[in-house]
């Protein structure tokens, strides 16, 4: 068994997984870290961003990246459309992958680089409300970058990456990075997923089964069981043990693996997820009373429901309710509405209210008090006419690279009164301000993370009892905001094997296949005669026909016509050889001068008169002479010494 590594980001996994001559795709998701690189696109002509000084190599050379780069501040970037880190394809052609599992929408977001002009012909296996709700995050993005088009391409810049001032000189792999795929291409690759459901089989071939369980995480979100006749893997992504509005974690599934790869833990390793939304709350309750607005950055799905029903509340206590939400991205209505029917992957709190009957979730009655308003974008119909001030506004991208966020930075930026909240995990909020600075508006960040950190992960593990761990590299070491914090690690215990890996690595793990199942006939079957060869063994020879389809192995007897192998009076020698009935078997043939003498694991024999020699180990023997008529004769009786079934 193999694994590959194909992604830099552990937050973002896609790996390969090699056993028994099937492919595995764990995950493809896509690293969008490239895109602070750049310059935001704006719907409108900005001005400001027109103006940014144009940079140049201090040596006056290389005048082919002339207008590609442009400074602001101490920051350099790329004026061009933004370009994305696509998954590894250097180490494994995609065309051989038989299958692709993916854990949740947001570990789906690389896979029309994957599926698309690749020739891969495999299968794809995702929840329903991961298919559903990740196509809803592949179409924002391609409609938020799309809408902004730019005549220049800039691609000069990755020959002087080793001139450029930090932290382009530090890019991950430029030369890979990719402009984003179009809707064609991501229709194409989602008419590829079949849905499955929580703790539904799936055949892979005949050799796997794999199956999803419950991650906690967000809607749909899964771990999948990968598992064959005797042997099991678990992959845990994107898990959380925390109560929000996802149906919680399945454990129990995951007890006792082979192998467990475990990915994906938080972002915020020193954060509290309901600590941070307490505070967002404050604050933006806080900004409304003092007549700002506040802005926040966010996905179209995942946290963002707990934010409307948390936010309402808190509103209330502090008596702005009057002020409005608006939700805008281009999938906005088909995000509120996915949401409140999708009952059977909720959490139990959340399915009852189905069946009072009620939403699941707040934001319907918030829509219907107009309290909650959603728009495709800033300029869509009818925008103008609702919006009013102060209000909180939802929109992406958390990236502020692309998306209506761009214009209410350029809108609001300039007024101390307003704030940015910035509550997604996936963006240094630092870097993704820089090319707007100097801005004037306050800045909180408040990044909610539900998923699993170092304390319940070590916790989680000791419970599941996996014989194998692999983690990324960077779980062993404390995070790079907290070196201090040796705690935030996973734990290295000496009841389980640890491997750490990292990106372009290929890792062989420990697990080998010792047994296998055949599915005999009834007449081959009736014709076992077990003989036991030590305490809970038995063996018996058989005979019959073995056919091997799709790695199922099919046992049958023998057709009229054919030939019956295993012939009457056959027998198989098993056992260790008794050294001392040997030299009396020697003896009554007339060999009487053995000398016996002990070597290594077992002992060696000399017939000096027979100039021959006879070593006897646990596991083979060997017999050295002269004499083909004499070596015959030792293996005879030898065999005499061993048992027979």
């Amino acid at each position: 068994m193999k694994l590959y590594c194909l992604s830099n980001d552990p937050n973002k996994p896609c790996h390969i997984l090699t056993f028994r001559e099937i492919t595995l795709m764990l995950d493809c998701g896509l690293s969008m870290q490239s895109v602070l690189n750049f310059l935001p696109l704006s719907y409108v002509y900005s001005n400001r961003l027109h103006n940014l000084p144009v940079w140049m190599p201090n040596d006056g050379g290389d005048t082919d990246v002339e207008g590609e780069l442009r400074e602001n501040g101490d920051r350099i970037f790329i004026d061009s459309l933004p370009e994305f880190c696509p998954p590894l394809d250097k180490l494994i052609d995609f065309a051989q992958v038989d299958v692709i599992l993916i854990s949740n929408y947001l570990c789906m977001m690389a896979l029309p680089f994957i599926t698309e002009g690749t020739g891969f012909q495999g299968k794809v296996y995702a929840t329903e409300p991961t298919l559903q709700i990740g196509r809803l995050l592949l179409e924002e993005l391609v409609t938020h970058i799309e809408q902004c088009p730019k005549a220049n391409f800039a691609s000069q810049w990755k020959n002087i990456v080793h001139k450029l001032p930090y932290p382009l000189n530090e890019s991950f792999k430029p030369k890979s990075w990719r402009q984003i795929y179009n809707m064609a291409n991501v229709n194409e690759s989602l008419s590829r997923i079949q849905m499955v459901g929580y703790n539904e089989k799936i055949d892979i071939y005949g050799a796997l089964q794999v199956l999803p369980t419950s991650s906690g995480y967000n809607l749909g979100s899964s771990n999948w069981i990968i598992t064959s006749d005797h042997e099991k893997v678990v992959y845990l992504s994107g898990s959380s043990t925390l109560t929000t509005h996802p149906r919680p974690m399945d454990h129990h599934a995951l007890k006792n693996a082979d192998v467990l790869i475990m990915t994906d833990l938080t972002q915020t390793p020193i954060s509290n997820p309901d600590s941070m939304l307490g505070l967002l709350c404050v604050v933006v309750s806080l900004t409304l009373r003092g007549g700002g607005n506040a802005l926040i950055p966010c996905y179209p799905s995942g946290v963002i429901y707990d934010l409307f029903e948390c936010l309402s509340i808190k509103m209330q206590d502090l008596g702005v309710q009057n002020c409005p939400m608006f939700f805008i991205s281009p999938v906005a209505d088909m995000s509120l509405a996915y949401s409140n029917i999708l009952a059977e992957w909720l959490s139990s709190a959340k399915q009852n209210r189905v069946y009072v009957p009620d939403e699941p979730f707040p934001h319907a009655l918030l829509l219907k008090n107009s309290k909650l308003k959603h728009f495709k974008h800033i300029y869509s119909e009818g925008f103008s006419t609702d919006f009013q001030e102060p209000c909180v506004v939802f929109c992406g991208h958390p990236s502020l690279r692309f998306g209506d966020v761009v214009q209410f930075i350029e809108l609001w930026g300039n007024n101390p009164r307003n704030c940015i909240v910035f509550t997604e995990p996936d963006f240094d909020y630092i870097e993704a301000l820089a090319p707007f600075q100097p801005i004037q508006m306050k800045v909180a960040h408040c990044a909610i993370d539900t998923s699993l950190n170092f304390t319940q992960a070590n916790k989680l593990i000791k419970d599941l009892k996996p014989t194998t761990l692999v983690v990324p590299e960077c779980y062993t070491q404390p995070p790079v905001s907290a070196p201090t914090l040796t705690e935030l690690v996973i734990e290295n215990n000496s009841d389980r094997t640890l491997i750490p890996y990292k990106w372009g690595e290929v890792i062989n793990l420990p697990l080998k296949r010792k047994q296998g199942q055949i599915i005999m006939e009834t007449e081959v079957a009736q014709k076992i005669n077990p003989i036991e060869v030590k305490t809970g063994i038995s063996l018996s020879a058989l005979s019959g026909a073995l056919t091997i389809k799709d790695n199922v192995h099919n046992m049958t007897s023998f057709d009229a016509g054919g030939e019956n192998k295993l012939q009457k009076g056959t027998h198989y020698e098993w056992g260790l050889v008794n050294v001392t009935e040997f030299l009396q078997k020697l003896a009554q043939e007339g060999i009487i001068d053995a000398k016996v003498e002990p070597s290594g694991n077992g002992v060696m024999i000399h017939l000096q008169d027979e100039d021959a020699l006879i070593q006897i180990e646990d596991s083979c023997t060997h017999v050295l002479c002269n004499s083909d008529e004499l070596r015959l004769r030792l293996r005879n009786i030898l065999m005499q010494c061993l048992k027979q079934f």
